[in-house]
């Protein structure tokens, strides 16, 4: 196990959005010759629905959330294989894990395709919102009024009249079943892996 400390580090210092995911997170460290390169994180993710399609409960299956590493040289897949393989042994409830690749970062799911998993098409586009300071947002983190419950508490977010509008193009999404009920149940959703 990757320690709180340690998951923040290397998400902040190591993958592109510099951001912890939202708990509940299960966070597996990864170490090369004894020197700490990086976490792999699983979560509930952000979509409530993630496992509905599959007859999932939330507690059935999680989302790879994060995969920071510092420069290493196992091979990325490798260390997913173990990290996946940490996490059946420790959570055997667990039937299912689902992740997606960014496009619009350049991402296409190169390491999942090496790690031999099902890819199941895009998601739809999504609008997401340019703020006066630049950022991007999520729908998520703006509204009308300017305030949003986020984990239960109201906070401060920019309001959709001060943001410009942009499409975001949907994701790639791949699963991973942990056991051979989930396989034989997902594998006739494969397609073709995208290209980068």
């Amino acid at each position: 196990w990757a320690t709180h400390e340690a998951a923040k580090y290397a998400v902040e210092n190591w993958h592109y959005s510099a951001v912890l995911p939202v708990p509940p997170l299960v966070k597996v460290g990864a170490w090369e010759a004894g020197k700490f390169i990086g976490v792999v994180i699983f979560s509930r993710g952000a979509n409530n629905n993630l496992l509905k399609p599959f007859g999932l409960l939330q507690t059935q299956g999680c989302e790879l959330t994060r995969v920071a590493l510092t420069k290493h040289s196992v091979q990325v897949s490798r260390i997913m294989r173990l990290a996946l393989q940490f996490l059946k042994r420790n959570a055997p409830e667990l039937q299912l894990v689902v992740s997606f690749a960014d496009p619009s970062e350049g991402h296409h799911g190169g390491i999942y395709q090496a790690g031999n998993w099902i890819y199941t098409g895009r998601q739809p586009s999504t609008i997401e919102y340019i703020a006066p300071d630049g950022k991007q947002w999520h729908g998520r983190m703006v509204s009308k009024d300017g305030k949003k419950k986020v984990q239960g508490k109201y906070r401060k977010v920019w309001r959709i009249d001060q943001c410009t509008p942009v499409e975001k193009q949907g994701k790639h999404r791949y699963l991973f079943p942990l056991d051979e009920a989930m396989k034989r149940k997902v594998e006739p959703l494969r397609k073709p892996y995208p290209k980068r």
